[in-house]
């Protein structure tokens, strides 16, 4: 049974990935009139307004413990409004590919953060389908070595890695103790509320009604999509899932990308990069491995 529910979670963050990769081009295009802040405000706003209808149709009652959900809500929502905004302004500055990269940082930072924090022990077969992972996104976004100069904005994108996995972390507490979509909800209450003040604070000139109606569809896309239903997946899905692996699979975030570039917009792909999505698809297989599957064959050798 417990095996079902974990590649019901596996399976909840994999069609995550597969939305926000798609989800990418909308994230660039929707900045073309509005600044980041006004636009995750925008794309949140839609994000409360689809979960909050869920909640009233499904008749979702709060918890006994509201304290609980509320923390949760306004830690992960402090968390993601970090994460997005740097990934936003990072956008502005370098590359689609490179910010698809240095996000997936998070697949690094996220084991020492579970050894440092949660005093969790990671296996060898955890650690080889990262670093496996990690090469695979090399490969995929980074065309060769002479192109990975840091700039301005890949140094604001490495910030924002360390937010995705605080956040991947917080969703790993709150989302056994509390319902994801409520959580999910709440979050974007206060992502919304953080990206309004900033929008008023630092993008006033375009800020505007009439600059936010004509990014519509990239908002649309991004506020049903990528906030609503994918975040939501993925609270959905670290429920049942560790931590690392979880990050591991939302990595393929990056590949989905560059797939649905190739796909839909007839962007070229390298044999690199095709060799680079092999490998992340490589790593998350292999990290499906159950971690004890070499104890049962030992000791049915003694046997």
């Amino acid at each position: 049974m417990m095996n079902k529910k974990r590649y019901f979670g596996d399976l909840m963050l994999f069609l995550a990935a597969f939305i926000w990769g798609t989800a990418f081009v909308a994230q660039v295009t929707g900045m073309d009139r509005i600044g980041p802040f006004t636009f995750n405000m925008a794309r949140s706003i839609i994000a409360i307004i689809c979960l909050g209808a869920y909640l009233i149709i499904t008749k979702s009652k709060l918890p006994k413990d509201i304290g609980v959900l509320l923390q949760g809500g306004l830690v992960c929502g402090f968390f993601i409004f970090m994460g997005t905004s740097l990934q936003q302004i990072g956008l502005q500055y370098t590359t689609a590919g490179k910010t698809g990269f240095i996000t997936s940082f998070y697949i690094l930072i996220i084991p020492f953060l579970t050894m440092i924090f949660l005093k969790h022990k990671i296996d060898l077969l955890t650690w080889i389908s990262i670093i496996i992972g990690f090469i695979g996104l090399y490969l995929l976004a980074i065309p060769n070595l002479s192109d990975f100069t840091i700039n301005r904005g890949d140094f604001i994108v490495f910030l924002g890695s360390f937010c995705w996995g605080g956040h991947i972390l917080i969703i790993d507490y709150y989302s056994k103790k509390v319902s994801p979509v409520q959580l999910s909800f709440l979050q974007f209450v206060m992502l919304t509320i953080l990206s309004g003040i900033c929008a008023l604070l630092f993008e006033n000139e375009t800020a505007t009604m009439n600059n936010i109606f004509l990014s519509w569809k990239s908002i649309a896309y991004a506020g049903f999509l990528s906030s609503g239903i994918a975040y939501t997946l993925q609270m959905v899905g670290q429920k049942y899932t560790n931590p690392i692996i979880a990050s591991l699979i939302l990595s393929l975030e990056a590949v989905f990308a560059a797939l649905a570039g190739y796909i839909m917009l007839d962007e070229v792909m390298t044999s690199r990069e095709f060799l680079g999505c092999s490998i992340v698809f490589l790593a998350i297989i292999f990290s499906q491995i159950p971690k004890d599957i070499f104890k049962k064959k030992y000791v049915s050798l003694k046997k």
